[in-house]
């Protein structure tokens, strides 16, 4: 098949993706486009969030072909040869999940310096190019992160109402939750979102299918790419993790006891944790600012609070898991040292979590899933969910 072939099939998939786009777009796309000015970009977050989405809406506005890098039609022709062509029609290129790609990295690296005046747009479920060390390539391109949709994403969703971020903690938090109480029954939200919300396929129905389809080719096939050699015992090491944090009632594993069950060296251990992290699956909690170069920290929860729903796990630690998922979008957050003051600190604020018999020890601030409206120094969990 000839090369202008080839691009007249990926410009007919692009245009038909481009037609079954939603009316109704994630809030956070406004900030993303604003953040894509580089002409070299890497998109990158969990999957299911939207990237492919996002990317498709900035093809049509900016002329740009749109490619999925798993298309078995890149696989007919030689592929520098075909991207060259096809920068000689467009502004530039976008291709998804680029690391599909065989040799990925030197093909980015030849488009990017033959084509100085050219848009070079991809994206990932990780930002596998900096986790890979490939120097050139980090220097290059500019990483920006999708994150899971917020609740004030899945209002707007649900509803059109396009209700303002909340600034934590200096927001004038009664007034934000009464403008916000006037606008929706926004428990209802609540309760429907941290079940199926967290992911805008929720849609399309059949989220849990699609979250257990999520979770099996994370750990089958993006884990692969941080780690080595992954055998299958590793395989089944990561699904007992899985697993222990679903139903256990304390979120964190014990090291030793899972090395000598699983027959596995710690550092191989750390070695997953870290790459369970790094693919977006887990949140790994430290205790402060300087961690061992091996260390489970002090919390591990899901990176996405709704697991633990659509799983039937142990919800009671959804309320921590969903603290964690908030506030580390907007800065850092540390388990508290002394857990009789706090369950976390949050840029220099001592945060505890819980419901209703939860005290506020020594903290600044009480977070509570069993109310709707702040009370002195105790807020309402959903307000964690309007900050983007």
């Amino acid at each position: 098949m000839e090369l202008n072939q080839i691009i007249e099939k990926l410009e007919l998939r692009m245009n038909r993706l481009i037609s079954f786009l939603p009316e109704r777009k994630r809030l956070y796309f406004d900030d993303l486009e604003k953040q894509f000015q580089n002409r070299a970009i890497l998109l990158y977050g969990p999957r299911g969030v939207g990237k492919t989405t996002f990317l498709l809406f900035m093809a049509k506005k900016q002329n740009l072909l749109y490619i999925s890098g798993d298309d078995p039609l890149l696989l007919s022709c030689p592929l520098h040869s075909l991207i060259e062509q096809i920068l000689m029609n467009y502004h530039g290129i976008i291709i998804d999940e680029v690391h599909s790609l065989p040799n990925w990295s030197l093909i980015l690296k030849n488009i990017y310096d033959s084509f100085p005046n050219k848009i070079v747009w991809v994206s990932d479920s990780s930002s596998v190019i900096l986790r890979q060390s490939v120097v050139d390539l980090s220097r290059r391109f500019v990483l920006i992160k999708l994150p899971l949709m917020s609740l004030r994403e899945y209002i707007y969703l649900e509803t059109g109402k396009v209700i303002d971020r909340l600034r934590f903690p200096s927001e004038d938090l009664s007034g934000y939750a009464a403008e916000v109480m006037r606008q929706v029954n926004v428990m209802n939200y609540f309760k429907d979102y941290r079940e199926k919300g967290t992911r805008p396929f929720y849609t399309e129905g059949n989220f849990k299918e699609k979250m257990m389809n999520i979770l099996e080719k994370t750990i089958y096939y993006d884990i692969t790419h941080f780690v080595g050699a992954v055998s299958d015992n590793h395989f089944e090491v990561m699904k007992a993790i899985i697993g222990h944090l679903l139903y256990s009632k304390i979120p964190t594993i014990n090291v030793e006891s899972m090395c000598k069950e699983w027959s596995i060296g710690k550092p191989k251990l750390y070695q997953l944790l870290r790459a369970m992290e790094q693919v977006g699956l887990i949140n790994i909690v430290p205790k402060g600012k300087v961690e061992r170069p091996y260390s489970k920290g002090s919390k591990i929860f899901f990176a996405d609070p709704a697991f633990y729903y659509v799983f039937e796990g142990e919800v009671g630690n959804f309320r921590e898991a969903f603290t964690v998922f908030t506030l580390k979008e907007k800065g850092k957050i540390w388990a508290a040292k002394n857990e009789h003051e706090a369950d976390f600190i949050f840029e220099g604020l001592k945060l505890e979590v819980g419901g209703r018999q939860k005290s506020s020890k020594s903290s600044d601030f009480v977070l509570r899933d069993d109310i709707d409206f702040p009370l002195r120094n105790v807020i309402p969990l959903w307000m964690l969910g309007m900050l983007w």
